[in-house]
């Protein structure tokens, strides 16, 4: 064993810049591999499903791993609590991967929906340990200058995966292997990359407790969430007053009710303990995450629909349309990532956050068939600043206002609700936007069948040969009705005579506008609740610092206990200089092994 003291910085768990960017380097590898998944695939879904023979059964792909992603989310906050952040990290990396790779070979639509739904399980843990971790080592008071390359590497994933995605998905084949198949495959180099890189930079100090294991929260969790997001993903098919539908409400009431049983019997031990929401911050913040969630998701599902059906593009170019967006989530969250480390205030960007969410949402309600693509873009812009107000000061919120040993939990369940807003979200406003259309349209069409150049089409020998304008003639002139599978596949409106196409882009614009609309005024909910966050001074500790603190209080109470001898007390006191590197018990001596034997210079933060 060496010989030299460890130096003091280092066992205070304080980071330099140099080591934090080392850590960070290995949690923007992993939090790649998720982002770049969320829209790789929904350019090459339509294609996929083509390829298995499965279109009909293609939301079960997203439903599979949307379900697997969001239970496993508090699961993995909670176990890494107990047991510490690396090996749960470097799981979800490893399912992830795994999953991807058998996705790569599936041979239907319902084995790849099992193995999206195996990659979910990794998927859950990806985003909220890389933020969980961030906190671990970083100061509230600095973290939110260290959130921007969180988001660069969203922002580059969400304009690379579309573009990446209709590439891969228009290749017939690349190295004798289907194109589509790459779509996954693709995850399966970058995520063994972004697995040595963790195994090789992130050893963070871990203090046990003890503990029982909430296995039966975990159980409640899943029979409680399951059929919930089964019939938000389904319910549009079932119909939402289906007997399938009512199975899926009184099952899953029945396993919420059960879950908050559990959870107020385990205590501290639970799952997500009730005693976290107590706190206003937390609750609050946890209300805030689920509403923004709904709106944000609402948003974001319609605008690419409004840029390829209305305006005609295709699902790449819609992708690289939506670069405003991503540069606006960038820009916000940079921006208030930079003035919190300085003032050490947050609650100002949540409340303009939502505001400009709530002005631009209110924008693109407003949105017609002949709005410039610049005003879209602008508004989309505007969009994504209010998300970038968003996004991280909540979680930063949320993770100052619970002690360092919830660090997991706190972060998960900020994630975790987050998703559900999101996925309730996508699916009511989907619905909305569908049970509205076909009576936009039609209505588009009375309108418009009284206009000489309409009427000019419908008696166009040129416009009655092609066989897809006839069928819509056909349509009109045979009562008034859409032609069959025009919701299903809008694939025709690019081959339509315009003046025949105009209704329809009339319809599904009215549609999207009112889409747009309620979700704005679901986020005007948030941007009133907001005002009630309150603002908490920001801790100027790492959450690892802070543990450690909290450990060595505890150790030197318990010394100073009537019956305790000075050796004990010495002891204890001394006790925090051996500690858990991600489940094994090192000495002072040994934490130049950790990455963490380095002093800090010049960091400028006080305990």
């Amino acid at each position: 064993m060496s010989t030299h003291p460890a130096p003091a910085k280092a066992v205070s768990g304080e980071l330099s810049h140099r080591q934090i960017m080392t850590i960070l380097s290995g949690l923007m590898a992993g939090m790649f591999l998720a982002a770049l998944d969320q829209t790789i695939v929904a350019t090459s879904i339509r294609t996929i499903a083509d390829d298995l023979q499965g279109l009909s059964v293609q939301a079960w792909v997203t439903t599979a791993y949307l379900i697997t992603a969001t239970i496993s989310t508090p699961l993995y906050g909670k176990l890494s609590d107990l047991y510490g952040r690396r090996p749960f990290f470097l799981a979800a990396i490893s399912i992830f991967v795994l999953g991807s790779a058998l996705s790569g070979f599936a041979t239907s639509m319902f084995q790849l929906a099992g193995f999206r739904a195996f990659q979910g399980l990794g998927a859950g843990g990806l985003f909220s340990l890389a933020l969980t971790i961030i906190g671990d080592i970083v100061p509230p008071r600095e973290r939110a200058k260290y959130q921007g390359y969180f988001l660069a590497v969203f922002g580059t994933s969400s304009v690379l995966g579309p573009v990446i995605g209709g590439f891969l998905a228009g290749q017939d084949t690349i190295l004798g292997v289907a194109g589509w198949r790459w779509v996954f495959l693709v995850n399966v180099p970058i995520g063994i990359g972004a697995l040595l890189l963790v195994m090789r930079s992130l050893h963070l100090p871990h203090t046990r407790r003890d503990h029982r294991i909430d296995w039966p929260g975990a159980l409640a969790l899943i029979v409680g969430l399951v059929p919930l997001l089964l019939i938000a993903e389904q319910g549009r098919e079932w119909g939402w007053t289906s007997t399938a539908a009512f199975g899926c409400y009184l099952l899953g009431a029945l396993g919420i009710a059960a879950f908050i049983w559990d959870q107020s019997r385990y205590g501290d031990d639970a799952l997500i303990p009730l005693r976290l929401f107590r706190g206003r911050t937390f609750g609050l913040g946890s209300m805030l995450n689920f509403i923004l969630g709904m709106g944000m998701f609402g948003g974001l599902a319609a605008l690419p629909l409004y840029l390829q059906i209305v305006k005609g593009v295709s699902p790449t170019m819609a992708g690289l349309l939506l670069i405003p967006l991503t540069f606006g989530i960038m820009g916000g969250s940079i921006i208030s990532g930079q003035i919190i480390s300085r003032t050490g205030r947050y609650k100002k960007f949540p409340v303009i956050g939502t505001g400009l969410l709530v002005l631009a949402l209110a924008g693109l309600g407003q949105i017609g068939v002949e709005t410039p693509l610049g005003v879209t873009m602008l508004l989309s812009a505007v969009f994504g600043i209010g998300l970038g107000f968003n996004m991280q000061p909540l979680t930063l919120a949320v993770q100052n206002a619970v002690p360092p040993q919830d660090m997991g939990v706190a972060t998960s369940s900020a994630t975790f609700f987050r998703q559900m807003g999101g996925t309730l979200g996508t699916a009511v406003f989907l619905s909305l936007l569908f049970s509205t259309v076909g009576d936009r349209i039609a209505a588009a069409f009375r309108t418009d069948a009284a206009t000489p150049a309409f009427q000019a089409a419908l008696k166009d020998p040129q416009v009655l040969a092609d066989p897809t304008n006839r069928r819509v003639v056909t349509a009109i002139t045979n009562g008034g009705g859409l032609p069959k599978g025009a919701l299903d596949d809008t694939s025709f409106l690019a081959k339509l005579d315009d003046r025949l196409a105009r209704p329809f882009l009339e319809g599904f614009t009215s549609s999207m506008g009112l889409v747009f609309s309620a979700a704005a005024v679901v986020v005007l909910v948030a941007f009133v609740l907001v005002f009630f966050l309150p603002e908490e001074k920001l801790r100027t500790m790492s959450g690892i610092e802070a543990r450690r603190q909290d450990d060595a209080a505890a150790a030197a109470a318990a010394a100073a206990l009537p019956g305790h001898d000075v050796a004990g007390r010495a002891a204890a006191v001394s006790a925090p200089s051996s500690q858990m590197v991600d489940g094994a018990t090192l000495d002072e001596a040994d934490l130049d092994e950790t990455g963490l034997e380095e002093p800090v210079s010049g960091s400028g933060r006080s305990s």
